[in-house]
């Protein structure tokens, strides 16, 4: 026998296991798993939407929405309101001479609701110039006085209003939503941990963070506790009280300290650890810090000031209101009522505008009768189309039809009439069963 070739190996072409040929590869199929999941072939709950299911279905949410936003207006209407925008109180508002002088507010600066509507509320403003008003801080005077101007607003409470009375600022057009408004703090300096200014100029407070020439830290830092709201609010006065003799009033007490912020919040503050030195007021507190931090006049306690906290609590909405002050156990008598505003805070550079809000509140909150008008309009809704469809269905009824005519439950090739054949994810070739 010949030689084999030079260089062929017979071992190559013999399968070293059982010294047979090779068997040929198995080719790959893409195919799915013939399983009930992987065919979907899974046993499902197909209702067929047929009148009798229906027409009772539009009925019942009818039943139910409909009485509940009914109760939702009512609560809504049983809030008692009154709101006085003061926007142009400083430039519109005449300037008062021993108390006297007061002006009408424009009606549509004056809001009111209450149950009975008893009359007018009469709203009148003025202002007081060159006012040396000390400023305060967390509840505390700093010491520091500054001159501003004041404005009056007086008002008429028609009847009595319930405890809790709640007191509101309310500000338009100010979008605290903003991407980079809202994440505009560093949380750990808000916690009262000591921050450098490398630490916070690396930080989400950008771009305010810090002085670049002395290198230390705005405290707190940010666009949020920057902008912050520094409108001030007296106790609201009653001018005329029952039984008072003369030029007698009495003060309605009021608290800014007590429960206007939630706990939650005031869990997320600390006193800082950072000495007056170390840090700088932000640039829109110079009012309260002239000098900056001081010994004397050293850097707030942010833990022991709610209303920092209420404006740290960003709105999702451009108009919003926030909680001031309140009182939660006496009533607020009828009679005439004088609020003195300190105003500071700029809103018509942003064509914003500014209110009060002195309202109380129901178990469903404030008033908004929004959620009632629409749980009546879908129940609403519901009943006249539920009734619409009840008389075309009577009127002229539409048969229904044999759902095992639907083509893909018909076999291809199958005769005509109703098929016995059942969906089963893949499409019979001729010939087969």
């Amino acid at each position: 026998m010949a030689d084999s070739p030079r260089g062929i190996d017979h071992t190559d072409s013999i399968d070293s296991n059982d010294g047979g040929p090779k068997n040929p590869d198995k080719k790959k199929s893409r195919r799915p798993a013939n399983t009930a999941f992987r065919q979907q072939r899974l046993k499902a709950w197909q209702p067929i939407l047929t009148p009798k299911t229906v027409l009772p279905l539009f009925f019942i949410i009818g039943i139910i929405f409909a009485p509940i936003g009914g109760l939702l207006l009512y609560a809504s209407a049983q809030v008692q309101e009154i709101r006085l925008d003061y926007t142009d109180c400083l430039t519109d508002a005449p300037t008062l001479k021993q108390g006297n002088g007061f002006d009408k507010m424009p009606d549509d600066a004056v809001s009111t609701a209450f149950k009975n509507n008893t009359g007018s509320v009469d709203a009148e403003w003025g202002i007081e110039t060159d006012v040396k008003v000390a400023v305060k801080v967390a509840g505390k005077t700093t010491g520091v006085k500054v001159n501003t101007t004041r404005c009056y607003l007086r008002f008429t409470i028609p009847e009595n209003m319930g405890a809790p009375v709640l007191f509101y600022y309310h500000l338009t057009n100010f979008y605290q939503n903003h991407r980079r408004y809202v994440e505009s703090f560093d949380n750990s300096q808000l916690k009262g941990n000591k921050r450098s200014y490398d630490q916070i100029k690396g930080s989400d407070c950008s771009p305010l963070y810090g002085d670049k020439e002395e290198k230390k830290p705005y405290y707190p830092c940010g666009l949020i506790a920057n902008s912050m709201f520094n409108d001030t609010f007296s106790n609201p006065v009653l001018l005329n009280p029952p039984g008072g003799k003369g030029n007698e009033t009495r003060t309605y007490g009021m608290t800014d300290t007590d429960e206007i912020a939630w706990s939650s919040d005031k869990d997320l503050y600390g006193e800082t650890e950072s000495s007056y030195e170390d840090v700088l007021p932000p640039p829109n507190w110079k009012d309260r810090y002239p000098d900056g931090y001081t010994k004397e006049n050293g850097p707030p306690n942010l833990k022991e000031w709610p209303a920092f906290q209420v404006w740290m609590r960003t709105a999702g909405l451009p108009s919003f209101s926030k909680l001031y002050q309140r009182n939660n156990t006496d009533s607020m008598t009828a009679g005439r009522y004088e609020v003195i505003v300190d105003d500071y805070f700029p809103t018509t550079k942003y064509k914003g505008t500014k209110s009060i809000i002195i309202t109380t509140r129901t178990v469903m909150g404030g008033r908004n009768p929004f959620l009632g008008i629409a749980y009546v309009v879908v129940g609403g809704v519901c009943i006249l189309l539920g009734t619409i469809f009840t008389v075309t269905h009577l009127i002229r009824p539409r048969k229904l039809g044999d759902h095992t005519y639907l083509s893909w439950n018909n076999a291809p090739g199958a005769k005509s009439g109703p098929s016995t054949a059942t969906a089963s994810g893949r499409e019979l070739r001729p010939g087969e069963a």
